[in-house]
């Protein structure tokens, strides 16, 4: 080998290790804040698919911006800045997300064979095992699980981009309007005024009472209580006891079917005919999605195989601990989210 041609070598093996050296640094200081970039696509795009891919798209974009990253301010802040900029840019070309309410009043009567809108993009669920209690910052007027809560999640999809995007960053992650505003690229007037607007839809869609809220008055004890009774009514396929689990105003959504129940008799027309009646077997995992207890549901329709992963089951409780909500996310492409597998044994 020349000498020239040595040095080639040399100078691209060592821009490799340079790159290398810088990558790992970079990669070191980001796989903190890593989770909580998720959880705030996730808000801002109610989908977990979406959310992952916005989040690999802010750190490629902060990773090729480095050199414009001065450290005089925070890393959390500038990366929250690409992360909502990337998450703006991917709602210019997607609808809202929905959940069956929003499409349209609750089935008076049960539907059988109902088809999925697959021309519908449904809110996703979220998992949030883990995820740490309090706020993120000292300003944010909403905790972490309270601001990834589904009742939320659905509110903010009723806001423009620009709303939903200024409300995220006051509300939950404590950034100041003048913050905002330089962020969005806009002015405080504007982040003030979309702030105001988005505060009063929100509060109209939202209850009273943050989930959070309730779980915490009832207590782990009782909580566990309601799940495993939930779950243990549908394994043995007692009706008395699911319903007794209810509120009088419970519902009852299975997003990607578009139909939905609402009020106990609807309810309990719906669990003795479809759940408890005509599905079959049903085995279950504990899981926790968007700061709720959840529940994921296995299903055997017949013979003594494997159960087969059917869907992902928020519940929302009230204060006198009966599930007042429980939405349905059909669908095993769910499960690999929450690190769940496709299938379990009979015997589980």
């Amino acid at each position: 080998m020349s000498a020239s041609s040595a040095d080639v070598v040399s100078g691209v093996t060592l821009d490799a290790a340079r790159r290398a050296e810088d990558e790992a640094t970079f990669a070191e200081a980001v796989g903190p804040l890593t989770p909580q970039l998720r959880a705030h696509c996730y808000r801002m795009l109610a989908s977990t698919h979406d959310a992952d891919d916005a989040v690999q798209e802010t750190l490629l974009r902060a990773w090729r911006g480095l050199e414009g990253f001065s450290g005089t301010g925070s890393l959390r802040s500038w990366l929250y800045a690409i992360a909502t900029r990337a998450c703006l840019d991917a709602l210019v070309s997607r609808t809202r997300r929905a959940l069956p309410m929003d499409l349209g009043p609750a089935s008076e009567t049960v539907v059988l064979q109902e088809g999925p809108l697959t021309d519908v993009a449904w809110l996703q669920p979220f998992p949030t095992a883990g995820m740490a209690a309090g706020p993120l910052d000292p300003g944010a007027t909403l905790e972490q699980q309270e601001a990834v809560e589904l009742a939320f999640v659905a509110a903010l999809q009723h806001l423009p981009p620009n709303q939903r995007a200024a409300l995220v960053l006051f509300e939950v992650l404590g950034f100041s309007a003048a913050e905002i505003a330089d962020t969005m690229r806009t002015s405080r007037a504007s982040i003030n005024s979309a702030l105001q607007r988005a505060r009063k839809i929100v509060a109209d869609e939202v209850p009273a009472v943050s989930q959070l809220q309730t779980l915490r008055m009832l207590g782990d004890e009782r909580l566990r209580e309601v799940v495993d009774e939930f779950t243990s009514a549908l394994q043995d396929g007692d009706a008395a006891r699911l319903v007794a689990l209810l509120s009088q105003d419970v519902s009852w959504s299975m997003p990607p079917l578009p139909g939905w129940y609402s009020g106990i008799a609807s309810v309990t027309d719906f669990a003795v005919r479809v759940p408890l009646g005509s599905c079959g077997q049903w085995r279950s995992r504990p899981v926790s999605a968007n700061g709720q207890p959840a529940v994921a549901l296995y299903l055997r329709a017949a013979g003594d195989g494997p159960f087969t992963a059917w869907s992902i089951n928020l519940l929302s409780v009230d204060g006198d601990g009966r599930i007042r909500e429980i939405t349905s996310f059909l669908g095993a492409e769910h499960f690999a989210a929450f690190g769940l597998p496709i299938e379990v044994p009979p015997d589980s």
